[in-house]
C-alpha cells in the first residue's frame, strides 16, 4: 500500500504539546498520531524554543513550534529568496521552457543556486505563480495542478538503444528518398478536438495531411497505414515520430505494414529522450526499413 507524507500541521502540534505536558513517551505521541517515532523527535528538536536567559521558559509550544516550521520553509524557498533567479525562472517558462528543461540546465552548467523541477512547478501554482499567470506557459496548461499520486505514470514505451542519432547518415543528410518525418498538428481548444497529421517525406518535401477527429493513437495509425500502404516499399523506407501521446500505437503501426514493434525511454531531466526503431525487411529481396523516434525541445 503507497504511503504518503505530510508536513506535521497546527493540530498535530497542540496534540504533541500536550501530551508532552501530561509525560507521554516519544513512542506513544508517534503512535497515537500515526506517525514513524523519528518524525516526532525530529519535529521536538526542530522546533522546541530555547530561552537562553531564563532557561526554565524553555520547551515545546504548539504555537511557537508551528511558527518555526513556517519561517524555515520560507526561508529555505530558493525562488523566494532569490529574485534573480526567480526572474531568469520566470523568463524561460514565458519563453517555452519546461520546468524540467530549466531545472535540468541548471544543474548541466552548474548554476550556484540552482532549483529542481518540483520547486518550478510550486512556484507557478502558487500565489506569485497565479497572480502572473505562469500555469498558461506550462506544457500541459494548466489552471490546477493535478495531485502528485493521481498523475499518470506511462510504462516504457521505447527501447534505451532505439536513439535516433544510429539512423544512417543517409536518412540524417537527407540523401535518400523514401524517409518520412510525421507530426500532428493541432488547433485552439474553441475548434474542438479535430487535428491534422502531416507526413512530409524528407528529400521532395512532398507532404501529406491527414484529418483527425481527436488524438486517440489508434486512429492516427490508420490513417497512416492507410496512407502508407498504398506506396512502394522504397518510397517508404522509415518514418521519423516525435513523441506525443498520438504516436504510442505504433506497435500497431509495426505489425500492420509486417514489422516487429519496439519501445522508448526518458533520460535524466524527465523529457523523453530520442530513439531509432528498427524494423524487419516487408519480404524476400526487400531491404530493411526503420522508423526514428525523435522527440521535441520546448524552447
Amino acid at each position: 500500500m503507497r504511503r504518503t507524507y505530510s508536513q506535521i500541521g497546527l493540530d498535530e502540534r497542540r496534540k504533541i504539546a500536550r501530551w508532552r505536558s501530561a509525560g507521554l513517551s516519544v513512542d506513544a505521541i508517534a503512535e497515537k498520531l500515526g506517525r514513524h517515532r523519528s518524525t516526532i523527535f525530529r519535529e521536538i528538536r526542530r522546533n522546541t524554543f530555547v530561552d537562553k536567559q531564563i532557561p526554565d521558559l524553555s520547551g515545546y509550544y504548539c504555537v511557537t513550534a508551528h511558527q518555526t516550521a513556517c519561517d524555515r520553509r520560507s526561508k529555505l524557498r530558493k525562488l523566494a529568496r532569490f529574485s534573480h533567479v526567480r526572474q531568469s525562472v520566470i523568463e524561460r517558462i514565458v519563453h517555452g521552457w519546461s520546468p524540467q528543461q530549466i531545472a535540468g540546465r541548471m544543474r548541466l552548467e552548474h548554476h550556484p543556486i540552482s532549483v529542481s523541477h518540483e520547486t518550478i512547478y510550486k512556484f507557478a501554482y502558487s500565489a506569485d505563480g497565479q497572480a502572473i499567470k505562469l500555469w498558461r506557459h506550462l506544457p500541459e496548461r494548466r489552471a490546477r495542478r493535478r495531485p502528485r499520486h493521481a498523475r499518470r505514470k506511462h510504462g516504457q514505451r521505447f527501447s534505451s538503444d532505439l536513439n535516433i542519432l544510429r539512423r544512417p547518415d543517409t536518412v540524417a543528410a537527407r540523401k535518400q528518398f523514401g524517409h518520412w518525418e510525421c507530426d500532428l498538428i493541432q488547433f485552439r481548444k474553441k475548434f474542438g478536438k479535430a487535428n491534422v497529421t502531416s507526413l512530409v517525406e524528407r528529400v521532395s518535401r512532398f507532404a501529406i495531411f491527414l484529418r483527425n477527429n481527436d488524438r486517440q493513437s489508434r486512429p492516427v495509425m490508420d490513417g497512416l497505414i492507410h496512407a502508407l500502404k498504398t506506396l512502394p516499399h522504397l518510397a517508404r523506407r522509415s518514418i521519423t515520430f516525435d513523441r506525443g501521446t498520438e504516436f504510442t500505437d505504433w506497435p500497431y503501426l509495426q505489425a500492420s505494414i509486417g514489422t516487429q514493434p519496439d519501445s522508448a525511454t526518458r533520460n535524466r531531466h524527465g523529457r523523453k529522450a530520442p530513439s531509432r526503431i528498427p524494423m524487419a525487411g516487408y519480404g524476400n529481396g526487400f531491404r530493411e526499413r526503420s522508423i526514428h523516434c525523435r522527440s521535441r525541445m520546448l524552447i
